[in-house]
């Protein structure tokens, strides 16, 4: 068995292990349709399409990520007390802020880590060059991120308003869907240029495969 799956189980092994002394239990099923489709699509990308290392990195960067957020429902994301912990204030305190962002944080890294699977996939099966690949993904990073705020309001009005609440983790923010895919848009412009040179797994006049690099600066 490759790395990649080893990873790949050690991530959905990670979706039970949450729920071990969960404080929120309930809202955590909701909170891991996600994540294990999510899963599911990495296992058949890692199969039938087999991205980078890079890519398949980011796409499992972006899970873990998600798995931390789900536990405590996003809005509750203890990243204050391991910042006190360590420097004896919280962001809290020190930035003035009203709500926990950790939300925030997981929408602009959809952006940074949502670049190179995407321009991977666009390279390889749609034959786009390097830079368009780049530039397009923006467009599907913001196109997802609109397709994920337009769910969020469905289950805002399907379910009750204290599990709409703990799933979509707006915090009283009338403009949450707003800031998190203005964020998300941000995280991939910000990424353009670090892979606008990017080719993933270039290949050999032989058919093999080189290591892929990341352009020179």
């Amino acid at each position: 068995m490759s790395l990649r799956f080893i990873l790949i189980g050690l991530t959905a092994l990670a979706i039970p292990l949450s729920f071990v002394a969960a404080p929120y239990p309930n809202e955590l099923l909701l909170q891991h349709v996600p994540t294990v489709i999510g899963v599911v699509l990495l296992v058949i990308a890692a199969k039938r399409y087999q991205p980078s290392d890079v890519a398949l990195g980011c796409c499992l960067a972006f899970l873990w990520l998600h798995l931390i957020g789900a536990r405590w429902i996003y809005s509750y994301v203890p990243y204050d007390d391991m910042f006190q912990m360590l420097t004896g204030h919280t962001l809290t305190e020190t930035f003035g802020w009203q709500r926990n962002h950790y939300d925030r944080m997981v929408h602009f890294a959809s952006g940074v880590l949502g670049l190179p699977p995407i321009s991977n996939f666009l390279q390889s099966y749609c034959h786009v060059s390097p830079a368009s690949a780049a530039f397009l993904s923006v467009a599907c990073v913001l196109a997802i991120g609109a397709g994920y705020e337009i769910l969020e309001w469905q289950i805002g009005m399907t379910f009750s308003p204290e599990m709409a609440e703990s799933y979509n983790g707006q915090q009283g923010d009338m403009w949450d869907a707003q800031k998190d895919m203005a964020l998300a848009g941000l995280g991939a412009i910000i990424t353009v240029p670090l892979i606008y040179r990017w080719v993933p797994n270039p290949v050999t006049p032989s058919g093999v495969r080189k290591n892929e690099s990341m352009p020179r600066t």
